[in-house]
């Protein structure tokens, strides 16, 4: 039997290394998306690429980033030195922004296959694409920007420039851009630089079996926690407010089927893949479904790949929860990702009554905006994500102004968000009231009002903006959100996604959705 004292400690040095990788990406990175926002995650892999530690980062990364690993995995070979990167959504990308960077790890001098392989992937503010930020109003994957498939861009050690200078060749900020590629590069290699420590000291033979026992932890207790369910199928749905080209919503369906200590999660039923650029693929929903999962279990379990081994995802091929090319993808990790955690939650709200809460903002209100800026006589581009309200449930109210739920990051601080963009921040409060009423109360959204210094091409893909985020056992829905656009004396109503030209003076204010209310 294995000693738990030394799986436990295993554990953490593994979590240890990828939560120390993203230290260093943050500190060496340029961008305020990545130095103050913190979106990125970093992890391990073992030597066939499966999680077994992930750093506390973005769940809406954790879960999907396998799926980067094992494209790369299966389109070459990596060798000692290598660095692969990808950010395609159709070879294990989520969307064009997020670029994963993947290499492997040999502790052996003279071993033939890897022994790990480290990853972590970061959003990048540009890449490219129709609009500034990359994150437009598109139709099709080619105007969201640079689609890398998976590809070496560190070969022996030595940096591929040509690929490089493509790359920066086609984004707004190539400086920055750079500047963030080598953060992940360094986050690798510090990763590296630990695993051998841990190796010299414990044996390489140790580190793996240690390794493939924290997988078969985090699968016996994920496989409890389904056991304590009660069996049978339970269904929820959910929209989205519309694709952002046309106003119907867009429907995700579920059926979540508990039988034998294993779950089906099965989404026939959802949309069509849509026009607009809300497409999710099947990493995003995997990764929705494993964080409610992993969500289920009061006790802190591994979160590895192993977890996954008694939870099975059905999502049915062209549908908005699994698009295919060429379909637009650059809101589907950030706004679709959230109802499918929404209606997976929902469907285990009726197995499990009482430990789930209401739903929270269900939106992560991405701005996205870019120009010259006349200070500095250069180009910029910027995105961020926007905080709202949490659900509140039956043994708390929610929490007011936080992210929720497939997002983790930060906001950015006014005074690093002013001193960089051409930006004023004009109000940044709890919007009061915005929660669910019920016996406990849903958490308020924010208020967030730019004042614009300079001529900005802007987009918002936000949700929630028609029907507010249910709420449960009776309690009621929190409010919807809103966005207004402000010129002069002049005030209108902006629609959840769109795409307009901001004039120096112009003030935008973003009112984020209330969490729903519970009892």
């Amino acid at each position: 039997m294995r000693d738990p004292v030394e799986l436990e400690l295993f554990r953490h040095l593994y979590i240890s290394i990828a939560e120390e990788m993203g230290v260093v990406l943050r500190k060496t990175a340029f961008s305020a998306n990545i130095k103050e926002r913190r979106d990125y995650s970093c992890a391990v892999y073992d030597a066939h690429g499966a999680a077994i530690a992930m750093g506390d980062h973005m769940p809406v990364h954790l879960g999907a980033m396998p799926m980067s690993v094992r494209s790369v995995l299966r389109a070459m070979c990596l060798d000692r030195g290598d660095v692969a990167i990808v950010n395609d959504p159709f070879a294990g990308g989520t969307h064009l922004p997020d670029i994963t960077a993947v290499a492997p790890v040999f502790l052996k001098p003279d071993g033939a296959q890897p022994d790990f392989y480290l990853a972590n992937r970061a959003h990048h503010a540009d890449v490219g694409g129709m609009t500034p930020g990359s994150m437009p109003m598109a139709r099709e994957i080619y105007q969201e920007g640079l689609r890398i498939p998976p590809v070496k861009l560190v070969r022996a050690g030595l940096t591929d420039s040509g690929l490089l200078a493509t790359i920066l060749a086609n984004v707004r900020t190539p400086v920055e851009r750079e500047g963030d590629l080598r953060a992940q590069l360094m986050a690798i290699a510090r990763g590296e630089a630990r695993l051998r420590e841990a190796a010299a000291r414990y044996g390489a033979p140790r580190m793996a079996s240690n390794a493939r026992a924290l997988l078969d932890y985090s699968e016996r207790m994920c496989r409890a926690a389904i056991a304590k369910l009660p069996e049978g199928v339970y269904r929820f749905r959910d929209c989205l407010d519309n694709d952002g080209v046309t106003r119907e919503p867009v429907w995700i369906r579920v059926a979540v089927t508990v039988r034998g200590g294993e779950a089906t999660v099965d989404f026939t039923g959802s949309s069509p893949q849509a026009a607009g650029p809300v497409n999710a693929n099947e990493a995003i929903a995997v990764a929705a479904t494993m964080y409610v999962f992993r969500c289920l279990m009061a006790d802190d379990v591994p979160y590895t790949e192993g977890l996954m081994r008694p939870v099975h995802v059905i999502a049915p091929v062209g549908s908005v929860v699994n698009a295919q090319a060429p379909a637009a993808m650059a809101a589907g990790n950030v706004e679709t990702s959230q109802r499918i955690t929404d209606v997976v939650l929902g469907a285990l709200a009726k197995a499990a009554p009482g430990r789930i809460p209401a739903a929270s903002s269900g939106t992560m209100n991405n701005l996205s905006f870019g120009g010259w800026d006349p200070r500095r006589n250069a180009p910029f581009a910027y995105y961020e994500t926007i905080a709202g309200g949490m659900g509140a449930s039956a043994a708390a109210p929610g929490e007011s102004a936080v992210h929720t739920h497939m997002t983790n990051s930060w906001n950015t601080p006014v005074e690093a968000f002013e001193r960089q963009y051409p930006l004023r921040v004009r109000q940044y409060r709890i919007r009061r009231g915005s929660g669910g009423p019920g016996r406990m109360r849903g958490g308020d959204g924010l208020v967030r009002e730019l004042e614009f210094l300079t001529a900005c091409d802007v987009t918002l893909l936000s949700d929630r903006r028609e029907r507010g985020p249910w709420g449960l056992a009776g309690g009621k829905a929190g409010s919807p959100g809103r966005n207004t656009l402000i010129q002069g004396r002049k005030a209108r109503t902006l629609p959840a996604k769109t795409r307009f030209t901001a004039s120096p003076g112009d003030v935008l204010r973003i009112e984020t959705p209330g969490g729903g209310g519970y009892g």
